[in-house]
């Protein structure tokens, strides 16, 4: 983490784990998961009965393997890879080595997220995010001055005023630590009365009000500022966040959503290719060795071009192709501007405000460029200085944050020459990637100019703009002042016991459902919860040991605006 984000904990390795539990609905996903009891039945009749889940990213198959693990059938739609926004790829020379497109960084109070990435065996290490214990080196350049850094400690003062003044501002407007330790302790009552108070004071309020707003801020003055939207917290610059509600904001550093990262080895997207191949244990119809691949004969069925209510009541699904099929039940999962532009979904099936919600939905561009080097010439040192030749870099040029990946000194090694968002996400856009690339080693150039970069550089590079991705048109959501009513309304869907009949069956999923979007938890989450629903919506129950999300929505969940 930056020195811009340490909350001291006196005493922290004795306290329970930060988790993601939401302060929107403090529901332990985690607790409900390793239950014995299990998520829920459906009556026996309904076994082997067919449920449509549009997409194949994390959340989709999450809401598939448990659906399948009750006995139900089931039926992936995806339009291109299994995977969604965890996608990985490799390098044309050299195929073992990969890259994560998407999520590639996952913290560990992603307690139901780890559930699934260690129930399909997969390996974890820690990422490298700036000045983490396993970054050697992190470099800090703002308006071409450059600061080296091994630890905080080796940062200039003031950057540690810049912090203080984060800080200040979280704990004195709002309860910083308070929610953090009620969160520890998975204090619902707590959890709920701070954020309740929260929200309607802060829904219209964007995080740069926030900070500006703030006495620790406008005493640090508009350089603290300007540096904290540079260098920001975590992993890196948050200007691009600034016109974002604070709301959001709260979420993640309340929960160390953006702290103690790790990733995958072997990239992301095993993940959920790991869902889709897992054979479980214990489930209900199906017979030892069932997956959701083998019950789809080796590949999911294709793109959604049209969701309709049937004659018989059924949701009817249309592919590409024209091929049709109908279903008792259907989850969508995949980002939810689908569903008013590439998929032709009747407007029945969601209420007026729904459909204000979904279209109202605003999306973070995101732009990624990787190129693979000889071998980790990064850890190289510098005669002169003694220092790395190279380190993690934050800077206010073009290429915003530069990543260093390797595993070991003995492979090749992966530079992420540059992460942005939004208006600098926007920059790189009309570019392909030979441009793209020759511009970040120009900017790098400025900061290292002894380093030859690119004599280092092996194959093409690797990039993506999500924004111009028509199965996705952009990264993920984050939510602008003014809209949790939004969001309440998205995440609720899913346990409407009102809802009129014609709107009955389709349950929405995804991370941009979820409070927490652009993190895989929130998608883990929001496919628990379909799960849930459509459990109910063919009779079925919890155990009464094991309450599931819906059961617990009205006790623990968002406040009303209205």
């Amino acid at each position: 983490m930056t020195a811009v984000t340490e909350f001291p904990s006196d005493g922290a390795a004795k306290q329970p784990p930060i988790t993601m539990l939401n302060p929107d609905f403090p529901f332990s996903y985690d607790h409900f998961l390793a239950h014995p009891a299990g998520l829920g039945s459906v009556p026996e009749e309904m076994y082997g009965t067919e449920v449509a889940v549009v997409g194949g990213g994390v959340s989709g198959l999450v809401a598939a393997l448990e659906l399948m693990k009750m006995g139900l059938k089931p039926v992936v739609y995806e339009a291109d890879r299994i995977g969604g926004r965890l996608r990985s790829e490799s390098f044309a020379a050299a195929k073992d080595v990969t890259v994560d497109l998407g999520g590639m960084r996952f913290p560990e109070s992603s307690k139901a997220l780890y559930h699934y990435i260690d129930m399909v065996g997969l390996e974890t290490e820690a990422f490298p995010n700036p000045l983490s214990e396993v970054t050697p080196s992190t470099v800090v350049e703002l308006g071409g001055v450059k600061h080296y850094a091994e630890t905080p400690a080796d940062l200039p003062e003031f950057f540690s005023h810049v912090a203080d003044a984060w800080r200040a501002a979280v704990e004195d407007d709002a309860q910083f630590l308070e929610m953090q330790t009620a969160i520890r302790e998975r204090d619902v009552p707590t959890i709920k009365r701070i954020w309740n108070e929260l929200v309607p004071r802060m829904d219209e309020q964007t995080f740069y009000g926030f900070i500006a707003a703030s006495d620790a801020f406008k005493k640090a003055g508009f350089a603290a500022r300007e540096a904290f939207g540079q260098v920001g917290f975590g992993t890196g610059g948050w200007d691009t966040d600034f016109p974002n509600s604070i709301l959001e904001i709260l979420r993640v550093v309340y929960t160390d959503a953006d702290d103690r990262h790790r990733r995958i080895l072997g990239g992301a997207q095993r993940l959920p290719e790991g869902l889709w191949a897992y054979e479980p244990a214990e489930m209900k119809h199906w017979p030892a060795g069932t997956s959701l691949r083998s019950l789809h004969n080796g590949a999911p069925a294709g793109e959604v071009r049209r969701i309709r209510r049937a004659e018989n009541g059924d949701i009817e699904i249309s592919e590409r192709w024209g091929r049709k099929a109908t279903y008792k039940a259907a989850i969508t999962s995949c980002q939810s501007w689908l569903l008013s532009t590439r998929i032709d979904t009747e407007e029945a099936l969601f209420s007026p405000e729904m459909w204000m919600a979904l279209e109202r939905s605003h999306y973070m561009q995101s732009s990624k460029t990787f190129v693979m080097v000889d071998r980790p010439f990064w850890k190289d040192k510098d005669p002169k200085t003694g220092q790395d030749v190279m380190s993690m870099t934050l800077t206010d040029r073009l290429n915003r944050a530069t990543y260093l990946l390797d595993d070991g000194p003995d492979k090749p090694g992966v530079i992420l020459l540059s992460y942005t968002w939004n208006d600098d996400a926007m920059k790189w856009l009309s570019l392909d990637a030979t441009q793209r690339m020759e511009l970040m080693l120009h900017s790098l150039a400025q900061i290292y100019p002894d380093v030859d970069i690119a004599s280092h550089v092996v194959g093409q590079p690797i990039t993506v703009s999500w924004e111009s991705d028509p199965n996705f048109m952009g990264a993920f959501k984050a939510n602008l002042p003014g809209h949790y009513r939004y969001q309440q309304r998205l995440f609720t869907h899913f346990a409407k016991d009102d809802l009129p009949k014609h709107q009955r069956g389709i349950f929405l999923a995804g991370d941009d459902i979820s409070w927490t979007a652009g993190w895989a938890e929130g998608a883990v989450q929001t496919g628990l919860n379909a799960v849930w629903g459509v459990m109910k919506h063919l009779g079925g129950e919890c155990s009464p040991e094991n309450p599931g999300p819906g059961e617990l929505l009205g006790e623990y969940g968002p406040i009303s605006l209205d």
